[in-house]
């Protein structure tokens, strides 16, 4: 569910800065996940949809990214609706969680 490898690779690369961005990339990817809205216009999924898989890809949340991906790439089709709500909140809820326990884990 997380690539670890590329946690580890942008913690090295961010320095002291990675806590920081964290905080951000959670905090924009809450507001992003509040805003999606299957009854949007496709092109808007899209987006939404890109934006979240590029933070996603950021943090290494895998099966996070490869899902908005599924749903960008469907809205790009013009397939509706673009993607399950209920299935991208819960795989995000649980990349979160295990995203935070990982990183409490490495630093204790």
């Amino acid at each position: 569910m997380i690539d670890w490898a590329q946690v580890n690779e942008l913690r090295v690369e961010m320095g002291e800065a990675f806590d920081e961005l964290v905080d951000a990339f959670l905090q924009e990817t809450d507001e992003g996940m509040g805003r999606l809205d299957p009854g949007d216009a496709l092109p808007d999924q899209a987006a939404a949809l890109h934006f979240l898989k590029g933070s996603a890809l950021n943090l290494g949340f895998h099966s996070f990214a490869r899902l908005c991906a599924e749903g960008e790439d469907a809205a790009n089709r013009g397939q509706s609706p673009a993607f399950d709500p209920d299935a991208l909140h819960d795989c995000y809820v649980q990349s979160r969680t295990e995203f935070l326990a990982g990183l409490a884990r490495r630093a204790a």
